[in-house]
């Protein structure tokens, strides 16, 4: 079982799939939502969660005060678990897609203010850029960014133009990266007083 960490569902168990998955640790969530927290990239976003295993990002973001959450999950076991999750804790603003990355992202974009993409261990570092570049073609919002949690031996994938790296951090073998749009830097990044624009303002 995973816990919520903080929030509105803190304490509260989430169910997580037996195989097929990696959740991420409490530790690693709690440093990587205190992180988002300080960009003010949580209270009233559009969260979406790639690969999102049993939901907890996503749901932890739902928790802290995220407007609203879509979540992709081609495994059937791990999204009937997702919606099982969704259900117990009476979540009506969040959808689960069952669906591949890349037949979400062929869809009409939407803008998202937080992408969570927690990649599986055999993904290629070529996929996972393509994955991400497709994101920053229509689908990220204004001061937006990219969370990509990866394994350190796999080594950091090629962004592209399009996308630069804001930040990382490594927690034991776990390495996240944060990414952002070329043309947006940290200095530019809301402080936590300030409201990002959010998708459609």
């Amino acid at each position: 079982m995973t816990r919520i960490i903080a929030g509105k569902y803190r304490g509260r168990e989430l169910k997580v799939p037996a195989k097929g998955t990696r959740p991420t640790s409490s530790r690693v969530r709690e440093a990587l939502f205190s992180r988002l927290e300080h960009w003010n990239l949580i209270q009233n976003c559009d969260i979406l969660d790639l690969c999102a295993g049993s939901g907890a990002l996503g749901i932890e973001a739902l928790s802290r005060g995220a407007n609203s959450l879509d979540l992709i999950e081609k495994a059937p076991a791990a999204a009937r678990i997702i919606q099982d999750n969704l259900r117990t804790l009476k979540i009506d603003n969040a959808r689960v897609y069952p669906q591949n990355i890349h037949a979400f992202l062929t869809g009409a974009p939407r803008k998202y203010d937080l992408v969570f993409f927690d990649p599986p261990y055999d993904m290629p570092n070529q996929e996972i850029a393509q994955v991400a570049q497709s994101l920053a073609g229509g689908y990220l919002a204004e001061h937006s960014v990219i969370v990509i949690e990866r394994a350190k031996r796999s080594g950091q994938p090629e962004w592209g133009s399009q996308l630069s790296v804001l930040d990382e951090k490594s927690y034991g073998d776990t390495i996240i990266w944060f990414l952002e749009l070329a043309n947006e830097t940290q200095a530019q990044k809301p402080e936590p007083s300030e409201k990002p624009t959010q998708a459609g303002e």
